[in-house]
């Protein structure tokens, strides 16, 4: 299988580098994942909803163009379908028996996703009704990819 995660910014913290790194590392036994930055638009802090929209258009065009059409794609989002991680674990078993060997994951920057992001989704995956950062998001994803791989094969994790 292989998986994608799509994000918004670059990955400054050492200590999130570090445990996507060890995250990344334990999946290349499963599954191949690649992690595909791409650049953040600059905005000032105090934005009107017209410049909203045009910073995540912005940002929506360069996540689009890195995700090919046979691509399964799931996009992170408050408002999206919140699973357990066994639910999620069924969902990627299901998606390879099926014949989606490629999905990706997209992880929106601080304004989240644009709506032409989220009708190209097949899916949106919610982990929390909070707001986490971004950068954040793409460790506790790993995470739970991870354990999805790990829960599928009946190892010892997630318990």
């Amino acid at each position: 299988m292989n998986i994608t995660i799509v994000t918004v910014g670059k990955l400054k913290e050492k200590y999130l580098k570090q445990g996507i790194d060890e995250y990344v590392k334990r999946l290349s036994a499963y599954a191949k994942l690649d992690i595909i930055e791409v650049a953040d638009e600059k905005a000032p802090e105090e934005l009107s909803i017209t410049e909203m929209e045009q910073v995540k258009q912005k940002e929506g065009e360069r996540i689009l163009a890195k995700i090919s059409s046979d691509t399964h794609v799931i996009a992170l989002a408050i408002e999206g379908k919140m699973k357990t991680s066994e639910e999620l674990a069924k969902q990627l078993d299901q998606l390879a028996t099926y014949g989606k060997s490629k999905i990706a994951f997209i992880i929106g920057g601080s304004l989240g996703l644009h709506k032409d992001v989220m009708q190209r989704a097949n899916d949106t995956l919610s982990f929390s009704k909070m707001t986490f950062p971004h950068q954040l998001m793409r460790l506790i994803l790993v995470e739970q990819v991870y354990r999805s791989f790990r829960i599928n094969r009946g190892e010892p994790y997630h318990k």
